[in-house]
């Protein structure tokens, strides 16, 4: 069983244009591009109006396709109050998790954790493996075969049409997913929030963190 692991550490900026890139949010099959066009296009105009706020969107559409308990966050949150759980989660994430109550369908759970020099960032660029025992269903952009082919040629790139810029010195791990192994990004504890409870702590973590396509912003 091999580890599909794929390092990439770009010391140069991406400030080129991605011209030519299939978008990453839209399913590869023709006719739902048009259809993804229109939708960015009324999202765009309820933002500019004031009728949802930028974001918004996007948490509802986690919220749907992650049904139930953010069982992802819950994990997450306890490895950031307890170091001795984080670290046996490093260790071996399936049988640290049990401790929760929480069962694991997929065979291993690989947990990855962001520091100051790593950020880590998964995909499987042979078909959909996603821990969905803990994320529930994965988010369409993460099946699609522009993410697919992408986040492992040019994972920063990728990142950067996500919003997330990282930092030249900050080193890209990419975690291909397979059939033997999911991986949960741990991503860093925010700033601020040092007087949050370990449920309000949960309620920051967002599915695309997990994923390593966004971080954890600083509690204001």
């Amino acid at each position: 069983m091999s580890d599909q692991e794929h390092t990439h550490d770009h010391a140069h900026s991406h400030d080129h244009a991605h011209d030519g890139h299939e978008p990453l949010v839209v399913e590869d099959e023709a006719g739902n591009i048009e259809g993804q066009i229109l939708v960015d296009a009324l999202q765009t105009l309820l933002v500019e109006r004031g009728l949802v706020f930028p974001g918004e969107v996007r948490r509802e559409i986690e919220r749907i396709e992650a049904p139930g308990v953010h069982l992802g966050a819950k994990i997450v949150a306890r490895a950031w109050v307890d170091d001795d759980f984080r670290t046996r989660l490093l260790a071996d994430g399936k049988s640290a998790v049990a401790e929760l109550g929480i069962g694991v369908g997929e065979a291993q759970l690989i947990v990855v954790a962001n520091d100051a020099d790593t950020h880590n960032f998964v995909c499987c660029t042979l078909c959909s493996c996603y821990p969905r025992s803990i994320l529930g269903q994965p988010p369409a952009w993460y099946i699609s075969k522009a993410y697919r082919a992408r986040a492992v040629r040019e994972p920063r790139a990728v990142l950067e049409e996500f919003g997330l810029v990282l930092p030249d010195g900050v080193r890209v791990l990419v975690h291909d997913s397979n059939a033997d192994m999911r991986y949960l990004v741990l991503p860093q504890r925010p700033k601020g929030s040092e007087g949050l409870g370990e449920d309000q702590l949960a309620g920051l973590i967002t599915r695309d963190c997990m994923i390593g396509v966004s971080v954890v912003g600083p509690v204001a």
